[in-house]
């Protein structure tokens, strides 16, 4: 195993690790299709959930010092893990690769302008083979066509599971999904 995986298992629990894992390894194969380096693209997916399991309280506290919150996040303190732990796969872990932090720090709202790598993690939280709701096949038959249609249609799912469930939908989410449907890449 490699060496920062042990360090990772034992900082999530045994599912979240799992999770993490699969992340990891579909976070590969896509990125060997669409030109990404495997190696990097697994340690993204290996760390995305770093800060997964802090407490609100400590969330919270990084968040205020990072200038990450705002009125949406202060409400669902489950998105501030992924800029929270960007910062601290850095401090805490030595990555100083900014595409992997980029990665982290995006993979649950999504953003303008997310590199390939950024994308690959995204979707492969979305897709990893642990993941069971409706629509999740149809996701990862994308994921194999359109890095792009992939994504797009991750944010597209998360978007009308908020609606239903009557939650806000970030800003940032909408951006993202703005910028792919018109043209961006």
């Amino acid at each position: 195993m490699h060496i920062l995986a042990k360090t990772i298992a034992q900082h999530l629990s045994p599912p979240r690790f799992k999770h993490s894992m699969g992340v990891a390894q579909t976070a590969a194969l896509l990125a060997q299709r669409y030109g990404v380096e495997p190696e990097q693209a697994w340690l993204a997916g290996l760390v995305h959930d770093y800060a997964r399991e802090m407490q609100a309280v400590d969330l919270l506290a990084w968040a205020q010092k990072l200038g990450e919150l705002d009125h949406i996040t202060q409400l669902h303190k489950e998105l501030l893990h992924a800029p929270v732990g960007a910062h601290l796969i850095k401090l805490e872990l030595g990555i100083q690769d900014l595409e992997i932090v980029q990665a982290v720090a995006t993979h649950t709202l999504g953003d303008v302008n997310m590199s390939t790598l950024a994308k690959i993690i995204f979707l492969a939280d979305m897709i990893e083979p642990g993941r069971k709701y409706p629509g999740v096949e149809r996701l990862r038959e994308k994921g194999q066509q359109s890095l792009n249609e992939a994504v797009l249609g991750s944010i597209d799912h998360t978007i009308k599971y908020l609606v239903a469930e009557g939650k806000p939908i970030h800003p940032r989410t909408i951006a993202a999904r703005n910028f792919l449907i018109m043209g961006g890449e």
